[in-house]
This record gives C-alpha cells, sequence and structure tokens, in this order.
C-alpha cells in the first residue's frame, strides 16, 4: 500500500512539500530578525505565523498521504451499478408558458437519457 506513495508524481509532492516546509522556518526567521531590528508587530507576527503556516500545510499533506494509502485502488474504475433515473413530472397546471417549457427540458431529457444508454 505504501507503494502508491512512492510513483514518480509523489515523490515530486514529497519533495515540493519538504522544500516547502523548510521555507516556512526559514521566512519565520527572517521575520524575526526583522522584528529584533525593531521591525513592529507585524514582523513577530509574521515570525509566528510562518511556521504555523508550515505545520498546517504539513498536517493537511499526512492526510491526504494517509487518505491515499487507506483508498481502494479499484474505487477509480468505472462501476456496472445499474442508476435508475426518475422521470421527471412535469407541472401542467397554472401557466401554459412554463408548462410548455417544461415539457421542451423533460424532451431534452429524454433525448440524453437514449443517447446515453445508447452509448452503455
Amino acid at each position: 500500500m505504501l507503494s502508491r506513495l512512492l510513483t514518480p508524481r509523489w515523490v515530486l509532492a514529497h519533495l515540493v512539500v519538504a522544500a516547502l516546509f523548510v521555507a516556512t522556518f526559514y521566512l519565520g526567521h527572517w521575520q524575526l530578525t526583522k522584528a529584533e531590528a525593531g521591525g513592529g508587530a507585524v514582523n513577530w507576527s509574521y515570525a509566528l505565523q510562518w511556521p504555523l503556516y508550515g505545520f498546517m500545510g504539513l498536517w493537511f499533506y499526512v492526510r491526504m498521504c494517509r487518505e491515499e494509502v487507506h483508498r481502494d485502488p479499484d474505487e477509480d474504475e468505472p462501476g456496472n451499478a445499474v442508476v435508475l433515473y426518475q422521470k421527471p413530472r412535469i407541472d401542467t397546471s397554472g401557466d401554459p408558458e412554463l408548462a410548455a417549457y417544461n415539457a421542451y427540458l423533460a424532451e431534452l431529457n429524454e433525448r440524453a437519457l437514449r443517447q446515453r444508454a445508447d452509448r452503455g
């Protein structure tokens, strides 16, 4: 199961996430040096926020990896389950123009369903 996380796409993603995680700490250190040099409250807040952004991104990425490991590999393939479509009810009471429009939409729906049945 862990072999799914070793495909070229995932390895590239691992490298990008690692680089971004390190970059957030570099940016936090940079903001800290600016704040210590008299940069003000904004620099102090960014000095704390950058590492938090890094940990938050890493947390989301770990969750994404865990979902990939526990995902059923066959769920991506189209199934042969029967999907039942309910024929839409046409409202004929009230406005005749609206009823004609609804009948037109129902006809389009029927055509689409027939074309789908012919293909599949």
